[in-house]
């Protein structure tokens, strides 16, 4: 059966990743390898061709099932008006909770449904199609299961499984609340997030996490250290939170004298509360199939039954959603089940000869997942954990009770509110020990090394975990071979170690490769750096100070409170001392400064003309001037600081636009710089005289690969690289490093 859900996920890759022409070949590629077997000689050979017969028909239904759903979807009435941006009236079934995206243009809230009428110029129709939907602030309180009448406009969408986009704004009108269910599970969320409200700290947003995935208020610190120890999983819906909490259901019944059939019975209604619960979006019902098949794995001859219905989950979730084939969590969860059922019971045994039974489990469960999973994460961050076996060990006793007392704290509480408060202490108590071990894993000397995402680079680490799965059994089953392995990876961990060639000696100045946003760090002293700006993502954002040894910031300035400047605070905050925080005059957008007082807490304000000095620091700060307003947008409103490090001048521009820059033109006649920043991420609207009478030799864009702005402009670069400058930019650069010298030098990343 395993071969049978392997061969469904192929066929689903294949008809949603490979045009036309390629899916031809695959079927001929295919059929000739039948061929072969049918007529082979080898007894042993010629057996198999029912079962790829077999292979080849559930992949073919797969692939169908694909084609007919896209076909649907993408040739409807909805996605052909798409392309023509009508403005449309609809009725709306809402499927998915709302979302905030931080935008350009502030907060939105984001959410699905399914069309199911539409008018458009008078004319009305019946539809069936599902769309994204953008809503302003009116949207947040949006019940899932809601059916609503909206006004908006329709737009192509990106994702194959949207017929099309629909922005709306205002308050929608209400045609039918949700039906008992709905209101029941949302009565219970709410009652978990009440049973923890006597908690202060980040546990107070981690248990309903860990419950139901609603991660909304997990603060982006405990999100990036969850990130760097490999914790993430405890963040979203996964196979785990079923298996506890129908597990612990299951036990309960037993208890309670619940034998046979009704425990299946038991565990089924279990199963059915829990994705109302957790909402029947794809990843929920992926997350129950993926749980499922490891209650099933439990017990006596648990692990082939467990491959068994592995193979029956893949199967039957692709051919209910074939484009789960090519979504990340579906591969993380299909692999880290299997890499349980196939690695975990022989390491289980290996480390049982010398380690107590349920400490060869502790350490063998979390390794085999983690081993499997290893590409993909690898692909997705450019990082291969060495905590994240370690971090997992140490937390999975307190996932358990927090997840259980979590969820029956809720449920006790809708009768006794004190009983639910209590529960709910003990789970907030628990959950504060996730955090800690998430913090501390974060912040060890190493706990995760960069590994490209080439495409040769993830090839080679493929093979590399491999190997590592089958030496593995072998090295662990001897006390002093495992012991040894445990010592190593610890001293890995512990221990620092140099990483070649980075950061370059003497080096003064690095804009960060953190995508869309800026993120720059000038070097005040040993391990300390004045950063300017930290955004977008944490993560990204505390992996440059890292290799840049970075543990102390004794000033960050936010030269401008939009997210690509601002959301990624956090991440200068993991495990680093930070001193004052300065930020302009402007609060706009409101909501991002609240965010920013809310990590930071007490800000000054810069002021304009000062000059102070930190470490081998010296800045001025040259924008905004005095009675500056927000009229004249967010942008023009940005600290502009004139800095001197180790005799290279630097200028830091923020986002200024044409209006600020030539204001600092009138204001600071005849200023010249060894490195600009290029403004507003190399956008076309800049006053280029302004620019080039910086007389520049280095100009740095930092600027997202792929973004839809169009940053940073050849119509900015040009005129610069004619003006004598030598251009770089973090898309194709990386991280750009500038070090001292008369001229300075540059050291890129990639």
């Amino acid at each position: 059966m395993a071969a049978t859900g392997v061969a469904a996920w192929a066929g689903g890759l294949v008809a949603l990743l490979v045009s036309g022409r390629g899916q031809a070949a695959v079927l001929a590629v295919a059929v000739a390898v039948l061929l072969l077997l049918v007529r082979s000689r080898r007894p042993s050979l010629a057996r198999l061709a029912p079962a790829v017969v077999g292979w080849l028909l559930v992949a073919a239904a797969v692939a169908a099932s694909a084609g007919l759903r896209g076909a649907a979807v993408a040739d409807g009435p909805v996605a052909r008006l798409a392309p023509m941006r009508p403005a449309v009236e609809a009725r709306l079934v809402v499927t998915s909770d709302p979302r905030p995206l931080q935008g350009r243009y502030g907060e939105r809230m984001l959410l699905r449904g399914d069309l199911t009428a539409l008018a458009v110029r008078g004319q009305a129709r019946s539809v069936r199609a599902p769309v994204l939907v953008v809503g302003d602030a009116a949207w947040a309180d949006v019940e899932l299961g809601s059916t609503l009448r909206v006004h908006g406009r329709l737009a192509p969408a990106d994702d194959r499984d949207r017929a099309a986009v629909l922005t709306t704004a205002g308050h929608p009108e209400v045609l039918a609340a949700p039906s008992v269910w709905w209101r029941g599970a949302a009565t219970v969320r709410a009652s978990i997030r009440d049973a923890v409200s006597a908690r202060d700290g980040p546990e107070r947003a981690l248990v309903p996490a860990l419950v139901t995935g609603d991660d909304h208020d997990v603060p982006e610190q405990v999100q990036t250290d969850f990130r760097t120890s490999g914790l993430t999983h405890l963040l979203a819906v996964s196979g785990t939170n079923l298996t506890l909490v129908v597990g612990f259901l299951l036990l309960v019944g037993r208890w309670c004298g619940v034998r046979g059939r009704w425990q299946y019975l038991l565990g089924a209604l279990g199963i059915v509360g829990f994705v109302l619960l957790a909402r029947t979006e794809p990843s929920v019902v992926r997350a129950a199939a993926m749980g499922t098949v490891a209650l099933l794995g439990l017990g006596g001859n648990g692990r082939d039954r467990g491959i068994r219905a592995l193979g029956v989950a893949v199967t039957g979730l692709l051919l209910w959603d074939p484009w789960l084939a090519a979504t990340v969590g579906f591969a993380l969860s299909v692999l880290a089940t299997a890499g349980i059922l196939f690695l975990a019971p022989a390491w289980t045994a290996a480390l049982g000869r010398w380690l107590p039974g349920w400490a060869a489990q502790a350490v063998a469960v979390p390794l085999a997942a983690q081993l499997v999973c290893t590409p993909v994460v690898a692909a997705l961050s450019g990082q291969v954990s060495l905590v994240a076996v370690v971090a997992n060990l140490l937390a999975a006793p307190l996932v358990a009770p927090a997840t259980v007392l979590g969820l029956f704290g809720g449920l006790v509480g809708l009768v006794v509110p004190a009983a639910g408060l209590a529960l709910g202490w003990l789970a907030g108590a628990c959950a504060a020990g996730i955090v800690a071990v998430a913090h501390r894993s974060a912040t060890l000397a190493l706990p995760a090394v960069e590994w490209s995402t080439s495409a040769p680079s993830l090839a080679l680490l493929t093979v590399l975990c491999a190997g590592l799965a089958v030496l593995l059994g072998p090295l662990l089953s001897r006390r002093s071979t495992g012991s040894a392995c445990c010592l190593l990876l610890g001293a890995v961990v512990v221990v620092p170690l140099p990483s070649p060639g980075w950061p370059p000696d003497g080096w003064v100045l690095a804009a960060c490769d953190v995508g869309q946003g800026d993120a720059l760090a000038v070097r005040a002293g040993p391990g300390e750096a004045v950063v300017v700006d930290a955004g977008p993502d944490p993560a990204l954002v505390d992996r440059c100070l890292d290799r840049l040894d970075v543990e102390r910031v004794p000033l960050l300035v936010l030269t401008h409170f939009h997210a690509d400047h601002v959301d990624g605070l956090a991440g200068v905050y993991a495990g680093r001392r930070v001193g004052e925080v300065d930020v302009t005059s402007v609060r706009d957008p409101a909501e991002r400064a609240t965010y920013v007082a809310g990590v930071a807490g007490e800000t000054v304000t810069a002021t304009y003309g000062s000059t102070r000095t930190v470490g081998d620091v010296t800045l001025q700060v040259l924008g905004p001037p005095p009675g500056v307003s927000a009229a004249g947008g967010p942008n023009n409103a940005s600290v502009v600081l004139l800095v001197e490090v180790r005799g290279v001048r630097l200028l830091l521009t923020g986002d200024v636009e044409p209006e600020a820059q030539a204001a600092l033109a009138r204001a600071w006649p005849g200023l010249s710089v060894d490195v600009l920043k290029i403004p507003h991420h190399g956008s076309r609207f800049q006053d280029l005289d302004f620019l080039r009478g910086l007389h520049a030799g280095v100009a740095v864009a930092s600027v997202g690969e792929g973004n839809d702005y169009g940053h940073p402009s050849a119509e900015v670069l040009d005129p610069l690289a004619d003006a004598g400058a030598r251009v770089f930019r973090t898309d194709h650069d990386g991280t750009v490093v500038v070090t001292a010298g008369d001229p300075p030098r540059v050291v890129t990343e990639d």
